[in-house]
């Protein structure tokens, strides 16, 4: 069973680089989809691209039938294409280790599209499509293809802090998920911050769950942004823990 459909490859990292203005205006870097449950509602511009990979992210799962724990390298290569729209290319390499067997393999692919609705002053928001196709081996590929629709709502509240909102829901042989998330973020200096989140979802096939988080950024350079984020299982169907670090680079112009 692939468990990596609750990664979000997608973050929240965007409320932080939001008060970062000062390291990243002279780039024009509009922010990265990692780490943290959702995406930045900001696209890239015209022929500006940025790859964002894991180093790589972690799950474990606990339940009746046993234990699961994954590694999940998650590849998400973003080009910018105009008019306010993105297009976004992903995968993933993965290790499970289930039942003392251990399984190595690509994830499926997914193609996306997002679009950056008009920004209104501190409050920027976007909506974000995606197909994930059944092209993974056999141990992590979904059953089923799988179509996403996801709207973040970021809010600046002041030079430092930032809040969101992401609704998402996948539909998959006739089947709906969803999720809602929450977070906040906060910029200790113009360089280093850190987030909390909390999501509930509502899985087909695996009933109601709810996680809370929380992640760091450090911005190296102002293209190249490191990251590390940890979650925890609250209650019903999702992973007992998830862990994660990651990298990100913008080659914009």
């Amino acid at each position: 069973m692939d468990f990596s459909r609750y990664h979000s490859r997608l973050g929240m990292a965007a409320l932080l680089l939001a008060c970062f203005a000062t390291t990243a205006s002279a780039l024009d870097n509009p922010g990265y989809d990692r780490p943290g449950i959702g995406f930045t509602p900001v696209v890239l511009g015209s022929g500006d691209i940025t790859v964002e990979q894991g180093l790589p992210d972690w799950s474990l799962v606990r339940d009746s039938g046993g234990s699961s724990a994954q590694y999940t390298a998650d590849s998400l290569f973003r080009l910018g294409i105009g008019h306010s729209l993105e297009l976004q290319l992903g995968s993933s390499y993965n290790r499970l280790s289930q039942a003392g067997a251990i399984d190595y393999g690509r994830g499926d692919s997914t193609l996306a599209l997002k679009f950056a609705l008009p920004a209104r002053g501190n409050f920027t928001w976007g909506l974000l499509g995606s197909v994930e196709f059944t092209d993974g081996a056999s141990d992590f590929r979904s059953p089923h293809r799988q179509y996403l629709l996801g709207a973040a709502f970021n809010w600046q509240l002041d030079e430092r802090n930032g809040a969101a909102l992401y609704l998402e829901n996948v539909r998959s042989d006739g089947h709906d998920s969803r999720q809602l998330a929450v977070n906040d973020g906060y910029a200790f200096t113009p360089r280093f911050g850190g987030y909390v989140e909390f999501d509930v979802m509502d899985t087909a096939g695996s009933g109601h769950g709810s996680r809370a988080g929380a992640g760091l950024v450090w911005m190296l350079t102002p293209r190249v942004q490191l990251d590390a984020s940890m979650r925890h299982r609250l209650d019903g169907a999702a992973p007992e823990w998830e862990a994660g670090l990651g990298v990100a680079v913008y080659f914009g112009h």
